[in-house]
Formats: C-alpha cells, structure tokens, sequence
C-alpha cells in the first residue's frame, strides 16, 4: 500500500468516527447564534413607565390581582434572553400612579398601545438627588473653587432689608461659624438664644410696631437662607427637589432688618434700616423691594445705597417683576447691582395628558401620591368667551359645573397663580390646568398648590382650547413625573423679569446681570404642607426678589475672598464674567424660546467661578458720581440729596452717562460719532496683555489702543471707544453687542447698547 493509499483510508476512518460530532458541533453553533440573538435583543430592552386608565367601577381585591392586569398588557410571548415575561416587569404601582415599569423593546410597545386602557409610555428618565440645587447649578461645589477660594464668605456681613426672619431655622443654625467681626455694632431683638454666630443681628423697622421682626410672610426667610443660609442636609417641599439646602455664602453672617409687613414697605422705614445697617457694620446690603424708576434723588433706596457704597457696602437690588414689558425696572442707581431672574436647570414636572393622547408638559410643585392618574372630565373655565370665569377669579366658577372636573384657568388677570387653583377647589373641582397668556409664553412655574394642577406654556394652551371645542366628551389627566434636573435650555430668562432701558437714566445699561430666580427652594417659616413639629421647613417661591440675594450672596464671596475690592469692582468682576449661553451652547433665551435682548440680559448670566478672577475690573470711587449725576441735569440740592455734601455743578466738569467708569456701553447715536474713555485696573497677572475683540453689527466701534499691557497688579491703564452708525441703514431702534478684552487666561467682556436716532 502506497502511502497516499494509506493516507486515504486514514481520513475515510476518521470521517466516520467524528461525522457524529460534526453534527453536533453544527447544533452548538446554531444554539450559539440564536442565543447571542437573544442576547442583542435583551441588550436592547429599555425600562419604559407605562400608565394605564382603570376601567370605571374597577376595583382590584389585592395587589395581586393588580398585579395580574397589569401583566396582561406585557407580550405574551418572549423571545430574549431575559426570562419569561413577568421577569420583565420592573414594578408594579399602586398608589402613586395605575401603570407599571417594565424592560420592553420598542415595538412591544407599539403593540401595547392597541390595548384598551393604554394611555402612554415612555423611557424612564435618571433622577438624582441634588442640593436645592442653584450653587450646584452657578459652579458652587464643596471643597473647591470659589467656595474654597473664599472660606464660604466667611467673616463678611450680609445684612437683608425684607419681611424678618424665623430665627429657630436650620438655616439659620450656627454650627461650624465663628464669632462675628469685632467691628459689628448690631443687635438682636429676639428673646433668649435665637440671635447666634449666623444669625448675628435682626431688627424691626416697621413703623408702628413694637415686636421682634418675626417674618410673617415667608419672603425675609426666604431670602436670608437663600443669599446665605447654613446647610441643611434633606430639605425638599412635598418631597420635591430633595437634597441639601445651602445659600451662596453659607459661612457668611446674617442681620435681618424688617422693613416690610402686610400693609408694604415704607420708603422711611426702609431708610432708617438702611442707615441703622451702615452703622451696625455690614458688608453687603440685599433688597429684594420694588418700588419703580424714580429720579434718584427721589428714590430710597438709591439715597440709601449711596450712603452704603461711601462706607464700602455693596449694595445688590432686585430689578422688578414687571416684565416682560420694556422700560418696567426698579432700582437702577449705577452704584446699585441691578438683578435680573434666570430658570435653572430643575423643573418639578406635572403634565397634562389628554384624552386624544397628545400630553403637555408643564410644572407643579404639590404632586399628591393619592391623586388617581386616569381621565376625568376636561372644561375650559373660559368656554364660550367668560373671560372673568377663565380667568378663575374668586367666585368665579360658583355658577359652573365644574365638580370632579379638570379646570382650565388663565395666568394673569391680577390673580395668584395658587389662587386661581383654591376658586377650583372652592368650586368642587377635581383640578387645574393653568395656561400662560401670551405674554408669558413658555415660562412656567412650580408652585405650591392648593389642589393637583399643571401650568403649561400658551402654546400648549391653545392647543388644549382646540381640544377641548373639537369634541363634546374632552377628557384629561395629569401625571406627576417629579423633580427632573438638567434642562438644555437654562438658564431662560424668566418672563416676569422686569427689562430695559432704564427710565431714570437711559446712558446706563440695566439691568447688570441676571440670576437664577424661578422655583428656588429655600427656607420658609412655616411648613407649607401642615406638618406640625417640624423645623426644616422650605418652600419654592419665583421673583427678582430671588435672584437678588443669590447675587448678593456671591458678592459676599469675592468680598471675603478680595477684601480690598470696592463695591465697583465687584460689581465689575461679576459682569465681565458674565455668560450669555445656556446649557446647550446656544444664546440665553427669553420667555419666547428667542435670543434674549440685552435690556432682558443685561451683561449675562452670572457665574460665580470666573467672577473670582476677571484679570481686569472697572473700578470707581463715590466721588466719581458727582460728575455724572451733574451731567444728569439735576440741581445742587437735589444731588446733595444723594450724596450729603454740597455740590456746586457749576464748578464741576460733568459728563455724560456714557462716560461713567461703568462694565457697559449704553449710547445714542445720531449722525455724529460718539467717543467715551474707560480705566480698567489690573486684578490678574502682573505681567499680562489684553487685545481688544470687537463684536457688533450694525454699529462701528474703535477702541484705542487696541492691546493693553500691564506690568503691575493693580496697574491702571486707559483706553478710548468710539461708536459711529454703520453705513448699511438699519430699521431697529436698538443695536446691541461687546467689546472683549482677552489674554492668554482671561475674557472681560462689556455688553453694548446703541440707540439708533
């Protein structure tokens, strides 16, 4: 035999011996392949929150049975590698909502929704616990940055101008703070221990009344906590927006001075506070007050401020809630920060679900666990043109059928937002739905109502009016989804935020800056949910008058972490720093989803971190008012009102407005070419050069010389900006952009305004 005869029968004899594993190593591989099918498939299941409408007159006799109806709209067959299909399902509500979560693929649910009593599903959405959320939101982190940079603000007086205070707070405990500064003249006029180490001083100024300045309103609290508040680990409102409650200069030193009571706020009572806090010793003075554009020599606040600022006091206001109408701001001193409100990034979610299946997102912050998620019967309050009814005043649905009914109410009209919901409630309705008008637009609030309500945008309004008449059953339900963090879109800026230009003087950009001041929780002196022996209590409140004390408690940082800084420089620092866009990346919008302009903006959204290190600031000393307030066209003694001192403008050189020493360019522009100075002073590097960028369209701008270059910390150096009208025509009455100042580590940007005449 050959060997390749021998080599033949080898393989013929191995052939036959190892056929049978061939051919089970061929079922091997096809179990193989159609198990890693499976296995791609489970790896492409999602949770998906599934909610269902209970058949009418459904009871279930346990859990079980439940159970049992819920799994009846899960595939009744599986092909994953996860099991049998009552492993997929994730859980099984009860109270909190009729409908489960389970681990579904997408056309599963497509199926699903061909079943009676499917209302919708979506992909579950990652939560986490967060602090009340806005230092986390501004860059505010324990351990670093600024916070570290500045011991917390630690040994800075931060003294309130507002309702009082509850001193027995958490908020106010004074747990790891030290003694205040040997220089505080303050006192206390509470009983016994409440005044503290944080609590350092609270007084009453109210005229009229004897008592200690309890805050019986909430607002003073409010604020006080939120501008520096101690940390208070668990803090949340009906169980939304649980984390840890801390205000922006937690180490910082609280005076309460009560100015306010349910019958307003006294010009003289707020004066005499004013004067009493400049003589106590604080460093930052926050008023979170509305009293409208007035001649400063006219107005109470500008008076008192100026008297601050010559003793070294920054002094942080509120710009109104008056918008979004334009020309509407309060406070518009140049030697005031002027404060603007922002949304942050958390919504507290509700949404209206219709019974056509379309849903609308909106936002509440009373989510009740026992409120039942199925349709109920859907009315518009307004029907048939009651604009009185729909717009869910008191009394104004006592002669509506609106019993177990949802409720469609108007925002505005003069009437609380809560309040519209307890005309509902009062009426026997089940709940609301609360639309903005036009105005108002997208900008929606969570607040504490009396009932299970929703308040959604205007568009989504509209389309819930044309459901409501295309059919003679509308139905509805609202669905609670909780607190949701990280929105594109912040921050917006809020539509009640009041705008320029500035009345009072048109040649000074305000507002300055905008901050978060929309559904901010904070510390409250009661608990809004009727819980009794509870001290930790919060609530979610939106206005200027919360963005305000957010600023001010910022200020209250840099001024610890840069003690030499005037009032001028801080307020400098935090407006070059500014950022102008959200979270996205695109620009800052208004309430209308449109680029914000910048007499909404003022110099941008603030943002602590780089506020800390501007490189360049804008600095000014009382004296250099003088000059502008002359170039106002007010009398000697109507200056000597503000400034206490004589004054003799016809002695003095005045300027424009322009020409103030101020972050922004606020100018009218005819056919001639305007052309102001500005001294910036080096808080950086010694050695470092700044190239000026130019951003405007519509108007020319040379800044000369175009590279400054320091040698020194606080050098100062000068340059000159002049604005011309571009040769292309422009139709708008405004123009808007920035001149930017950068290095090699820094951007100092001054926001543009041109009035085109």
């Amino acid at each position: 035999m050959t060997m390749q005869q021998t080599n033949s029968s080898i393989i013929k004899m191995a052939s036959k011996i190892f056929r049978p594993f061939s051919n089970i190593m061929c079922i091997l591989y096809v179990i193989y392949m159609l198990f890693s099918s499976a296995l791609v498939r489970a790896d492409n299941l999602e949770t998906f929150i599934v909610h269902l409408s209970l058949p009418e007159g459904r009871v279930f006799a346990d859990a079980e049975e439940q159970k049992s109806w819920y799994g009846s709209f899960l595939p009744t067959t599986t092909t994953t590698a996860a099991g049998d299909v009552s492993s997929r399902l994730v859980h099984s509500y009860r109270n909190v909502a009729t409908g489960f979560a389970a681990k579904l693929l997408p056309e599963e649910v497509k199926e699903m929704e061909k079943k009676d009593g499917f209302i919708f599903a979506r992909p579950q959405k990652k939560l986490a616990l967060h602090t009340t959320h806005t230092p986390n939101f501004l860059g505010l982190h324990q351990n670093l940055g600024v916070w570290r940079g500045s011991h917390y603000g630690e040994g800075v007086i931060v003294g309130l101008l507002d309702t009082g205070i509850a001193p027995g707070h958490p908020s106010f405990d004074d747990e790891g703070m030290p003694p205040p500064p040997a220089k505080w003249k303050g006192k206390c006029e509470f009983n016994g221990t409440s005044c503290n180490n944080k609590l350092i001083g609270a007084r009453n100024f109210v005229g009229g009344s004897t008592g200690p300045p309890v805050d019986d309103e909430g607002h003073g609290t409010h604020t006080a906590s939120t501008a520096a508040g101690n940390f208070v680990p668990g803090a949340n409102v009906f169980g939304m927006a649980n984390g840890t409650a801390v205000g922006m200069a937690p180490r910082a030193h609280i005076a309460m001075y009560k100015v306010c009571s349910e019958d307003g706020c006294s010009d003289a009572d707020i004066l005499a506070a004013m004067d009493a806090a400049v003589e106590d010793g604080v460093d930052v003075l926050s008023l979170s007050l509305d009293g409208g554009s007035a001649d400063f020599f006219d107005d109470g606040i500008a008076i008192g401020a100026f008297a601050a600022i010559q003793k070294g006091i920054f002094v942080s206001c509120s710009a109104g809630n008056s918008g979004p109408f334009n020309a509407s701001l309060s406070n518009e001193a140049p030697w005031i920060l002027t404060v603007g409100a922002s949304t942050i990034d958390r919504k507290i979610v509700a949404a209206a679900v219709l019974g056509n299946k379309d849903f609308y997102t909106g936002e509440s912050l009373f989510q009740p666990s026992d409120f039942p998620y199925e349709y109920m019967p859907l009315i518009d309050a307004g029907a048939g043109g009651n604009v009185t009814a729909g717009l869910c005043g008191p009394g104004s649905l006592d002669n509506i059928d609106v019993k177990g009914k949802i409720v469609l109410c108007q925002r505005g009209g003069g009437i609380a937002r809560i309040a519209k919901g307890q005309t509902v409630k009062d009426a026997g309705g089940a709940a609301m739905i609360l639309t903005n008008d036009e105005q108002n637009a997208y900008d929606t609030i969570a607040d504490s109502h009396v009932l299970p309500a929703t308040h959604v945008s205007y568009d989504a309004g509209v389309k819930i009016r044309a459901y409501i008449n295309s059919t003679s059953t509308p139905w509805a339900a609202i669905y609670f989804e909780g607190t949701v963090i990280g929105s594109p879109s912040a921050p917006t800026v809020a539509s009640f935020s009041s705008r320029g230009p500035s009345l009072a003087s048109p040649g000074i950009l305000k507002p300055d800056i905008i901050g978060p001041g929309v559904s901010i929780l904070a510390a409250w002196p009661v608990s809004v949910e009727n819980k009794t022996n509870e001290k930790a209590t919060f609530n979610m409140i939106s206005g200027t008058s919360m963005s305000c004390p957010h600023l001010s408690g910022i200020a209250a940082l840099l001024k610890s972490a840069h003690p030499d800084w005037s009032p001028a420089a801080i307020k400098s620092a935090i407006m070059t720093t500014a950022g102008q866009l959200d979270l996205e990346g695109g620009p800052i919008e208004d309430e209308r989803h449109l680029p914000a302009d910048i007499f909404a903006l003022g110099a941008g959204h603030v943002n602590p971190s780089s506020a800390n290190d501007p490189g360049l600031v804008y600095d000014l000393r009382p004296e250099d008012y003088i000059p502008y307030l002359c170039g106002l066209g007010y009398t000697d003694q109507e200056i000597q009102v503000i400034v206490r001192q004589h004054v003799s403008c016809s002695n003095t050189t005045s300027i424009p407005e322009a020409q103030l020493n101020y972050p922004s360019f606020s100018v009218e522009l005819g056919p001639a070419a305007k052309t102001y100075t500005r001294t910036v002073t080096n808080v950086g590097e010694a050695n470092s050069t700044y190239a000026v960028e130019i951003k405007t369209q519509d108007v020319h701008v040379e800044v000369t010389p175009a590279t400054l270059s320091f040698t020194e910390v606080n050098q100062k150096m000068t340059y000159q900006i002049s604005f011309s009208k571009s040769a292309t025509r422009v139709n708008d009455t405004y123009a808007q952009g920035a001149i930017v100042w950068r290095s090699a580590k820094h951007a100092v940007r001054s926001p543009i305004s041109a009035k085109l005449v």
